[in-house]
């Protein structure tokens, strides 16, 4: 397969053709939009094949210490979900109020995320207190401002973009990382619960992307907004597992 071609069934265009029953039909302006985001998507994977943490995965050097560096750091961007998230909400005018009570539920799913990658932390041998002291590191700061500005602005359906790329996070490799991480460190299940949960769970949330990406994507400015927010959410994601602060308070 090329790069770009994903196999999504109701996505018709040039560079497509069947694939997965999970994708609704939708309208043309969001097939496209489609399209391009797996075309993101693709970019983004193999970024992160490169982030040295995530690359020990792969070649089986993956420690404990790595692990809890991880939730130490993720934990920072968790936190602050729901309030971006809330935002983005409360930017919705009354014409918009279907998607806002969509982006409402979404903020109720995961607004109590953190405290899994706390237990997590804590079943894996680290101290609470660590991660509950741990600052946002450099990368989490900018993905932070980003989305919070962003959200701050009137309808924001651009971060549809930013959905895309953190709950496909979820949907797409936070299971096989959970595997990968028991099978290298002989952590217990109790030491993924967060990865493990997204993984199971992402999917229904993925239903609501493609549900409001029908419903917004009517038109070539919405079409570039969304792909742009994408790739920008995707770049500053990798920056903060590339910034991870190893370091305890």
């Amino acid at each position: 397969m090329n790069d770009g071609e994903i196999l999504v069934e109701g996505v018709q265009g040039s560079n497509d053709v069947k694939g997965g029953d999970d994708v609704p039909v939708m309208n043309s302006n969001a097939q496209i939009c489609l399209q391009q985001l797996l075309r993101v998507w693709l970019g983004f994977e193999r970024d992160l094949s490169t982030v040295p943490l995530l690359r020990r995965l792969d070649l089986g050097t993956y420690t404990v210490e790595d692990h809890l560096c991880l939730l130490r750091n993720l934990r920072q961007q968790v936190i602050e979900g729901s309030r971006w998230i809330t935002r983005t909400a409360s930017s919705f005018d009354r014409h918009h109020a279907e998607i806002r009570s969509t982006v409402i539920a979404h903020a109720v799913d995961e607004h109590r995320d953190y405290e899994l990658l706390e237990k997590d932390y804590v079943a894996s041998g680290g101290r609470l207190e660590d991660i509950l002291g741990m600052e946002r590191n450099v990368g989490s700061e900018a993905l932070h401002g980003f989305l919070m500005y962003r959200a701050s602005r009137n309808n924001p359906v651009d971060l549809l973009g930013a959905m895309w790329i953190i709950e496909g996070l979820g949907e797409k490799m936070a299971r096989s990382w959970a595997e990968r991480i028991h099978e290298l460190t002989g952590l217990g299940e109790d030491s993924t619960r967060f990865m493990t949960y997204h993984g199971h769970n992402d999917s229904e949330h993925m239903q609501r992307f493609y549900r409001t990406l029908d419903e917004v994507c009517v038109d070539e400015v919405t079409t570039k907004a969304i792909v742009k927010t994408a790739q920008v959410v995707a770049r500053l994601y990798r920056l903060q597992l590339e910034e991870l602060n190893h370091d305890l308070e």
